[in-house]
């Protein structure tokens, strides 16, 4: 649940430090690993990060005010950030600016208490003190992590809490199964075998694409900031750069209000849900130089605007959040949008052909119907042609109903808690030196 913060002068000047501190640590920890093992090949783990923070604070006095495991979380992250370099699914670990690093977390229940019951309420922060904040929570339960988050110029709270108990006894799951297709022209195609539905895309960036062109347009006649020749940003630049980001920020809310408004309604009545499984980071990929790169260009924007990829993991979460099935169909082996879904008889239609009409059974129906009802038939394993493709390809479902321990760091174990020699972060080096 993300709360929005409300603090005053005082608070809000407290909330800036600690956040310039917490990015101060995660640079000094970025420069340690890539100097122990430049100058000595030393790998520099988590461990041994975690038992220099004693000495590292009595160096650097300032850093007594924040909570340990506060500390302890943002050494955390520089270690999710070298795990992924390692394991080639991100990119080099970088020193970051106060720009962008956007706060810090709690990752148990101390250095922080919520008082509310779930809408509302105020949040007390270990020596920064107490702050309004508001927002209502579907569910309530008890909190377990919090992360402080600046965003756009304004503070938000995001606190998980354990709810799982109460949710499965307060609510009642619904036994329908749907399958969902999702396009361009018809944001989602919805149909449980018989009755079927088509949302329409909203288009919010369509929409807004006029004025915010207008806007940058406007932006780029002002002075902008250059590093190399040093040259300041002009008061007109900044303001003109702030109404592109309030224009562009209004369009992404838009945008996460309506995904959250379609997912609710449809995990509301249904539990079961089988969508295609879709790549959105390679189908939006910069088009490369021919004839059709203008064509790709705009179906790029428009796959954007509607945000296949939110829309996915909103309505799987959802699923998920109520003990539902949610499954993923291959489309590379089902092939949904070339499948009968009477039949089973696959023919190659191109993306103009918009309906359906099968030459073997001659069942006739909207392209994109017939592809959500190919991909319910499938996961149900009662599409002709193909068995039970829930057991063979073994697609993991959302049933499970155990409780997760989220952001409490339990996963270290035991070997959290050995103490080794602190030889992780340098004590001597000045988290603002990068």
């Amino acid at each position: 649940m993300t709360f929005r913060l409300y603090p005053n002068k005082q608070r809000e000047q407290s909330l800036r430090y600690h956040r310039k501190l917490h990015k101060d640590l995660y640079n000094a920890a970025v420069y340690n690993r890539f100097t122990q093992y430049q100058k000595f090949k030393h790998s520099v783990s988590y461990i041994e990060q975690q038992n220099s923070l004693p000495a590292f604070k009595k160096v650097w006095t300032e850093y007594k005010e924040i909570n340990s495991q506060a500390l302890q979380a943002t050494l955390k992250r520089v270690d999710f950030a070298f795990e992924r370099w390692f394991k080639g699914l991100g990119k080099r670990p970088k020193f970051k600016s106060i720009r962008h690093y956007s706060g810090w977390t709690y990752p148990a229940k101390t250095g922080y208490s919520v008082e509310s019951n779930g809408e509302n309420g105020y949040l007390n922060l270990s020596k920064i003190g107490r702050i309004q904040m508001r927002g209502k929570a579907k569910y309530w339960g008890q909190p377990t992590t919090c992360t402080i988050v600046h965003r756009n110029g304004k503070w938000y709270a995001s606190i998980t809490v354990d709810v799982l108990e109460q949710v499965l006894n307060s609510k009642v799951l619904p036994v329908c199964a749907i399958g969902i297709d999702l396009g361009c022209k018809s944001a989602l195609s919805i149909t449980d075998g018989e009755n079927h539905q088509q949302i329409d895309a909203p288009k919010f960036l369509r929409n807004a694409e006029h004025q915010i062109k207008k806007a940058s347009k406007e932006k780029r006649r002002k002075q902008a900031p250059n590093k190399t020749k040093k040259i300041k940003a002009s008061r007109r630049w900044k303001r003109a750069k702030n109404k592109v980001s309030k224009l562009v920020r209004k369009v992404a809310n838009q945008r996460q209000n309506w995904v959250h408004q379609v997912a609710a309604e449809i995990v509301g009545g249904n539990s079961f849900v089988a969508t295609e499984k879709l790549e959105v980071k390679n189908m939006t990929s910069k088009a490369k130089k021919g004839k059709r790169k203008k064509q790709s260009c705009g179906l790029n924007k428009s796959i954007l605007d509607v945000g296949f990829g939110m829309l996915r993991s909103t309505i799987k979460y959802k699923v998920e959040q109520i003990g539902g099935v949610f499954v993923e169909v291959p489309i590379k082996k089902v092939k949904p949008s070339q499948t009968c879904p009477r039949c089973g008889h696959q023919n190659k239609k191109t993306l103009d052909v918009r309906v359906h009409e099968c030459g073997v059974c001659g069942y006739v129906q909207d392209r994109d119907i017939a592809a959500a009802e190919v991909m319910l038939y499938w996961s149900k394993g009662t599409l002709p042609g193909f068995g039970t493709s829930l057991e063979d390809d073994d697609v993991l479902s959302s049933t499970s109903r155990t409780s997760k321990k989220a952001g409490s760091m339990k996963q270290l174990g035991r070997a959290k808690r050995q103490k080794s020699t602190p030889t992780g972060l340098d004590v001597e080096t000045s988290p603002r030196a990068k």
